[in-house]
């Protein structure tokens, strides 16, 4: 089965000089920052599954349970035995009177996550045996204990810290239990003799954390003859490397950012390109580094020294330090210790193969011998992830209504002209310029566990459901063209950006800022306050700002100032922007009725996404919705008279961003992209 893997737009090496060493456990104990992304909106395409129907199922054979080890059975395991109260008739959901039952929500939730769910079943169970077979115990006491030690890990007591996983992960105790902690021990205490830790290594470790760095700028291209061109145009002109990072660089966060990468350290990337960093003095240009299939250049900013650690202190660090090796090792150790397990396991799954099913009805798979039931795999998914898929069938089930309503079927050519419409959107076109089909949906499916059929259903169905419904042609004036011209090829401002969430430190960071009014100490200042990553890691550097993209006080505020001036705070959700002008850009010069088809195209779909925004929201909003799982009831009351959101004017209809997704917890077939390139 396949693994998951962390998915970065920088390539391994690069994410690697940018992120330094990641512990896959920490990821996973780690709550969620501010603005990142979790899981939890909107259901994600899952492998394939073989089909299985809310009909009566054969009755599922009697399933051995091996012996549990202590502290599992708190923690939960491959074989526990599911909660009362949850056959498959019980209902989860009333929609305007229509039920949606357990079988149906296990039907979906396994449709999308069940090889992901039931790998970690087979791994539980896999690891299990481990412990049964060494006489190894992780006991409730051991996996409590664990809990308080990662919370005060964090600065936080052990209440707070479950209260963070649940809010940002959607981890209950139980499930962290049973998931993340329970095997983490299991694996460590399996693996814990091949572990120690070296002189050698903690060395390392300190040149890594307290030794000097490189602060500098990269060129990433896939070609040596580019990288030549590139290299001689930044010998020629040294302090044109940033630009030329923007226009040559194949790493979109490396071009975004003009070349800016944090700080190179020792001994967590690439020992060829750490050596031509640190060779380098200010202002000099590496030569051009091979690295498996891509070429770097480098151009050094700054050689940082290294910290000095007071003696006093030392024997701290180094017990720290050593500790922090050791989870490593013991990390990849437990990662082996599982490969082996594995290597030496007989598994086989069922459900995905139709023949296999149709002989073993109601498995899921087996493992040595021992069977996961689809029941359990079922249940698994709808503890893991049975919210979010149910949001996402509530809203399918009120939009199936709708459309009955009002008479409206969708045919097989409607989906085949949204997926048309899609991979045009997305630039994917014949060398005759008709969409590309074949090769979009092939990217489409490229994505580990995407398939045609849920990329259908969760993305495609709804998107044509709701054009459907709204059934209106959209409006489009001479002033969004002349919006929607001026965002995509006018002037914009470069600018410097700290971000903060609390408006005192904000304030004093914006004096500071005043005080020393340089580049230098404001991406100083950016480095050591921002909030948002992007900015903070890049010394506040971010994309241009243009004109109607979707932030007009951001845009009014850049638009007033002049290179080297500083804005005051700006203030939108509940964020503090303060910016520091580094100039314009330059209009591109391409002409308007060039390119007025694709702004009308584009603009066109944006005020459609609006109009379909609004009836979705006039549809969740007037709808009578029992939710059983979540626990919460809506009447279904028409809302008073002026609080639906009119379509009005918005970035998304004059070249800004689009509206949100919708309905929530369904995507769009493709969101609008700019008609026109962007920079």
């Amino acid at each position: 089965m396949a693994r998951n893997g962390l998915v970065s737009c920088w390539s391994p090496l690069v994410a690697t000089l940018v992120l330094g060493l990641v512990g896959l456990d920490a990821a996973a104990q780690a709550p969620a920052r501010p603005g990142t992304p979790t899981t939890k909106t909107a259901p994600r395409p899952a492998g394939p599954a073989a089909p299985i129907t809310a009909q009566a199922r054969p009755a599922t054979p009697a399933t051995a349970r091996p012996a549990v080890p202590a502290g599992a059975a708190a923690a939960g395991s491959a074989t526990a035995t599911p909660k009362t109260n949850t056959g498959p008739a019980q209902v989860m959901a009333v929609v305007n009177g229509e039920q949606i039952t357990r079988a149906d929500l296990g039907r979906e939730c396994i449709r999308r996550y069940g090889e992901e769910v039931l790998e970690s079943l087979v791994n539980r169970q896999l690891i299990i045996e481990a412990c049964q077979a060494r006489g190894v115990q992780i006991t409730e006491k051991d996996v409590s204990d664990e809990i308080d030690r990662i919370a005060a890990r964090f600065g936080l007591d052990r209440a707070r810290w479950l209260s963070l996983l649940q809010q940002e992960r959607g981890f209950g105790e139980a499930q962290y239990k049973r998931e993340v902690v329970w095997p983490m021990l299991a694996l460590r205490r399996l693996a814990a003799d091949n572990v120690a830790v070296s002189q050698e290594e903690l060395k390392k470790a300190f040149d890594t954390e307290f030794g000097p760095r490189v602060r500098a700028r990269l060129i990433a291209v896939t070609s040596k003859a580019k990288a030549d061109e590139a290299r001689a145009k930044a010998i020629a002109n040294p302090a044109s490397f940033g630009e030329l990072s923007k226009d040559y660089s194949e790493e979109p966060g490396v071009a975004s950012s003009y070349g800016v990468i944090p700080p190179i350290r020792k001994h967590i990337g690439d020992a060829n390109l750490e050596r031509a960093a640190f060779s380098l003095k200010p202002g000099q240009i590496s030569e051009i580094v091979q690295v498996a299939n891509m070429y770097y250049i480098l151009k050094c900013e700054e050689q940082i020294q290294g910290q000095l650690i007071a003696s006093q202190h030392l024997a701290e660090q180094q017990k720290r330090m050593e500790e922090k090796i050791r989870e490593n090792k013991m990390r990849i150790a437990a990662a082996k210790m599982m490969e082996q397990v594995e290597k030496a396991a007989q598994i086989e799954i069922i459900f995905t193969d139709i023949e296999k099913s149709k002989a073993m009805p109601g498995v899921a798979a087996l493992v040595n011998g021992q069977q996961i039931s689809l029941a359990q795999l079922a249940d698994e998914c709808i503890t893991r992830h049975g919210e979010e898929v149910l949001d996402g069938e509530i809203n399918r089930k009120i939009l199936t209504q709708e459309l009955a309503k009002k008479k409206q079927v969708i045919e097989k050519q409607d989906i085949d002209t949204e997926v048309a419409r899609a991979a045009d959107a997305y630039g994917f076109q014949t060398t005759d310029g008709k969409p590309d089909v074949e090769r979009w949906l092939k990217n489409i499916t490229s994505q580990e566990g995407a398939t045609v059929d849920l990329y259908v259903r969760d993305a495609v169905w709804p998107s044509v459901a709701l054009k459907k419904l709204v059934g209106a042609k959209v409006a489009i004036t001479e002033q969004d063209l002349q919006k929607g011209y001026e965002a995509n090829y006018g002037e914009r401002v470069e600018v410097l950006a700290i971000v903060l969430s609390d408006q005192r430190l904000a304030q004093r960071v914006w004096d500071m800022a005043k005080n020393d009014p340089t580049d230098a100490f404001f991406a100083q200042l950016a480095g050591q306050y921002s909030v948002e990553p992007a900015s903070r890691a890049n010394g506040g550097k971010v994309p241009p700002i243009r004109r109607h993209g979707g932030s007009p006080l951001i845009e009014e505020a850049a638009f007033k100032l002049q290179p080297g001036q500083l804005s005051g705070l700006v203030s939108v959700d509940n964020q503090h922007i303060i910016m520091r002008c580094l100039g314009r850009t330059k209009p591109e010069q391409i002409a308007y009725d060039d390119v007025k088809d694709l702004l009308v195209r584009d603009i066109q779909e944006k005020k459609l996404r609006a109009l379909m925004t609004n009836e979705f929201d006039r549809l969740k909003a007037t709808a009578q919705v029992d939710n059983f799982l979540a626990g919460t009831t809506q009447s279904g009351k028409l809302p008073r008279a002026g609080t639906l959101t009119p379509v009005g004017p918005t970035g998304a209809e004059t070249g800004g961003p689009a509206v949100r997704p919708v309905p929530s917890g369904i995507a769009p077939a493709a969101t609008a992209r700019p008609a026109t390139k962007t920079r």
